[in-house]
């Protein structure tokens, strides 16, 4: 939709809410009332109380003003919270309104639902903060509705979101470490996190995805690549209070590079500077995979089921996994040392029923009709261990997507 537009629909909307508020606002340029005919003279004294009697209309034309001053402070209202520019000045004026009326709070929710609409066709203010909506209800709807066999992961990502952003103050970022196989949904979770925290999803200001291999493939040049990630941190948390960083592959992340975010993460009083508290971090691993499995498949073996696995039950394991000395930058930098990661999220391995559950969303997707038969199909195209079990996808989900274009005319 082009800019110009959008002043001319914005008006047309005011028009429209203007008229509702006002009720019969036209009424003030039809002038005074049409001299009465007989009958109404026939009707001597009651004439002067009727519809359109003298003393009606005096009442009328005065409540018709007070109207149109509402109008005007509506008006200045919405302008405010969309262009937010002489709105101080335009508040000083406005500061002793008229006895009688101020402006109310059903009007008042209307103007922020306008003004929420305006802001959705493009950034309305410096910051993009306008295009933060924070749809808690909707995540937590999304991963109930589309991840399949994650349900501690469902758990601790909305709780540990929803308080975060409930907090009036955080006292630190909030550090999510994403751990498991390939194909479990560790993306997939990041992409719905920032779709329904930010309006624009991945494509947000606010937003910056960083992948290891890709944004940072040499060690030899580290210390450039560690000025030039704390700068973009730097700037994308003066832009929005607040923000969100995803690094996929973390596992791979050079220790120092963890290290120089660092301060980004940690708990300290920075008043009266950037706040770095009202940002999100996660990392994404499959560091912690192999200990994740081997719980899962020893309940399975038990006759236990997956949902019975708790986060008290595998924390600790993927701590002692990820602080052995190996080359990974977890165990070498001071993220676990400090404790400036909150919440080890565990991504478990999928099943059978798992991955035909994934193939009935990728129909769905694409509006492709399926039956049983193609899913199970689609599902035995993958490769699943142990040997002897066959029990857990090797790929999780990740080429499931593709695999139904077998199945396209």
């Amino acid at each position: 939709m082009g800019q110009g537009r959008l002043p001319a629909r914005l008006g047309l909307a005011c028009c429209l809410l203007l008229l509702l508020l006002g009720g019969s606002g036209g009424l003030g340029s039809r002038g005074p009332p049409p001299a009465p005919g007989p009958w109404e003279e026939e009707q001597g004294p009651m004439a002067e109380g009727g519809p359109w009697g003298r003393t009606r209309y005096e009442a009328v034309k005065k409540h018709l003003g007070a109207v149109g001053a509402l109008s005007k402070q509506y008006w200045q209202y919405l302008a405010c919270k969309v262009w937010q520019e002489g709105c101080e000045e335009e508040e000083e004026k406005e500061s002793s309104p008229s006895p009688g009326w101020s402006l109310p709070l059903v009007g008042q929710d209307y103007l922020e639902i306008l003004s929420a609409w305006y802001c959705s066709f493009g950034k309305c203010c410096k910051t993009g903060d306008c295009r933060i909506v924070n749809n808690i209800t909707g995540l937590e709807a999304d991963l109930n509705g589309q991840l399949h066999g994650q349900h501690l992961a469902k758990e601790v990502v909305v709780r540990a979101v929803q308080g975060f952003l409930q907090s009036p103050r955080p006292e630190k970022a909030l550090v999510l470490s994403f751990h498991g196989w390939s194909g479990t949904g560790k993306n997939f979770v990041a992409r719905m996190v920032a779709s329904h925290l930010y309006r624009d999803g991945l494509k947000s200001e606010c937003v910056r995805v960083f992948i290891s291999l890709f944004h940072f493939p040499h060690h030899k040049y580290v210390d450039s690549y560690k000025a030039q990630l704390k700068k973009q941190i730097s700037e994308i948390v003066q832009l929005c209070k607040q923000s969100l960083f995803i690094f996929d592959e973390a596992e791979k992340l050079h220790f120092s590079l963890l290290d120089a975010i660092k301060p980004f993460m940690a708990r300290y009083d920075n008043e009266g500077q950037v706040d770095y508290q009202r940002s999100i971090f996660l990392f994404l691993s499959n560091l912690g995979g192999n200990t994740i499995n081997e719980v899962a498949l020893d309940f399975w073996r038990a006759g236990r089921a997956r949902e019975e696995i708790s986060m008290e039950f595998l924390e600790q394991r993927l701590r002692l996994e990820l602080q052995e000395p190996e080359e990974n930058g977890y165990a070498r930098s001071h993220l676990l040392e400090e404790n400036l990661i909150d919440f080890f999220v565990p991504f478990l391995p999928l099943e059978y029923h798992h991955v035909k559950l994934c193939a009935r969303d990728a129909f769905l997707a694409r509006g492709l009709p399926y039956t049983e038969a193609a899913l199970d199909e689609v599902a035995g195209m993958m490769v699943f261990v142990p040997t002897e079990e066959k029990l857990f996808s090797a790929q999780g989900c990740k080429s499931v997507s593709q695999r139904i274009n077998y199945f396209l005319p």
